[in-house]
């Protein structure tokens, strides 16, 4: 029987959630009434337990 912990980085979760930022400088339209002032980061696969949500 093998040991997993809980990975301690990801708290479990598998990945990371990338995170946005708002600013209305960098407001941008896609040509209708959507606006668009966020930039985000894309979601990773936890890279200490590689995406499994624990550490073996």
């Amino acid at each position: 029987m093998t040991s997993e912990k809980t990975c301690p980085k990801c708290k479990g979760k598998k990945i990371i959630v990338g995170n946005c930022e708002c600013n209305p400088e960098w407001r941008s339209s896609d040509g209708g009434d959507q606006y668009d002032d966020c930039q985000c980061e894309p979601d990773i696969d936890c890279p200490q337990c590689q995406g499994k949500g624990y550490i073996e």
